[in-house]
């Protein structure tokens, strides 16, 4: 099948047209449009109570979160993280006055291996920055287990981590703070956005002043902050995006599990290893190739078609940034070589979906089989 539009590795979600216009008038009557406005105080709320997590922060987008947490967690000198996610995680650190150190990832959940992070821990360590790759969370235990014993603070970039569980309850609830990212391309998003859910009420208050250039009254500074407001059209757009979160979660769902059973009995695909598979949310449908060549043959074959899945994460950041290695990390590098995300939004249609599978399986010199009804 050729497409008649190009088809991409997602697509933003929308709401039915009315869901958002349906609170243009009041921001037009209140031309109320930022610094925490009604609908952007509705939004964290309402968002708080879907998500099940105590004290949320809405914030401009996700790498600004990651580096509020990182300030209102008091974080200096190293940071330990991973080689294998977005840049946004290492510039964050960078940007904070931090230094990231890489840790090896474990080859089968694409997650910080614990073990290599003790072994990347100095005297000047201060935090372990983890990201739940694709939506898989961590080894929770063993890492905070580590950072207690090492007295370090623990923060989970759950940018992909929307809805996802971790032993009942949410994953953003696990570590001294966790971030969200709420950007387009996410599965749910509030047009550009992120979040930081933290424990306690008192580092709460400390990302209230960082958020606001660390203003606590008039034009009275207690810190030195930054803007990391959120606007009132992007609140319309996540509230009116809320109601259908259950439903963009299933959907998903549905899309990776046509996806399995297309490609089922074609050889040389590996899977990530979910660490609760029930709690995942499907954010992402990453496979990992048998090598740098496979994954070429399969770009140029969907490219022919106008497909374009992703290289994501490529290359592994211990490649672009080696002065940052704790140790080398081969198996990151070699992830980041050999791993493609195929195309998942909401609209997905399953006769695209069979096309990439044949045209992946026809790479790999093997047959999908019967399509699925």
């Amino acid at each position: 099948m050729s497409t008649s539009e190009p088809v991409y590795v997602t697509k933003p979600f929308l709401p039915p047209r009315e869901a958002f216009e349906r609170y243009l008038p009041g921001i037009w009557e209140r031309q109320y449009l930022t610094n925490q406005g009604p609908l952007a105080a509705e939004f964290e709320k309402g968002l708080a109570e879907y998500l099940q997590v105590p004290h949320l922060r809405w914030v401009a987008n996700g790498t600004l979160a990651l580096q509020l947490a990182l300030r209102a967690l008091g974080v200096k000198g190293e940071v330990i993280t991973t080689p294998f996610t977005h840049i946004a995680t290492t510039s964050a650190i960078v940007a904070e006055g931090c230094t990231p150190r890489y840790a090896e990832v474990d080859p089968e959940t694409y997650n910080l291996d614990p073990a290599a992070v003790e072994a990347a821990i100095t005297p000047q360590t201060q935090a372990i920055l983890a990201t739940h790759v694709f939506g898989n969370p961590c080894d929770i235990e063993a890492l905070s287990e580590i950072a207690r014993r090492h007295s370090l603070k623990l923060i989970f970039d759950a940018a992909h981590c929307f809805g996802v569980q971790w032993q009942g309850e949410s994953v953003l609830n696990f570590g001294d703070a966790a971030v969200l990212s709420l950007h387009a391309t996410k599965l749910f998003h509030s047009t550009e956005g992120g979040a930081v859910v933290v424990r306690d009420a008192e580092t709460a208050h400390q990302l209230d002043l960082h958020r606001n250039f660390g203003i606590h009254q008039g034009d009275q500074t207690d810190v030195i902050g930054f803007n990391a407001k959120n606007s009132e059209l992007h609140a319309a757009m996540g509230l009116a995006n809320l109601p259908f979160a259950d439903e963009i979660l299933q959907r998903r769902r549905e899309l990776c599990e046509r996806y399995r059973a297309l490609l089922a009995g074609v050889e040389g695909v590996q899977y990530q290893r979910l660490m609760e598979a029930e709690g995942y949310n499907h954010a992402y449908f990453p496979v990992v190739l048998p090598s740098e060549a496979a994954v070429e043959e399969v770009m140029s074959r969907l490219g022919r078609r106008f497909i374009y899945p992703r290289r994501y994460f490529s290359p592994s950041l211990s490649e672009q940034y080696p002065q940052y290695c704790a140790h080398a990390c081969p198996i990151s590098e070699s992830l980041a070589h050999r791993i493609i995300c195929l195309p998942l939004y909401h609209t997905l249609e399953d006769a695209i979906q069979v096309t990439i599978t044949e045209e992946l399986a026809q790479a790999l010199g093997a047959r999908t089989g019967d399509a699925v009804a």
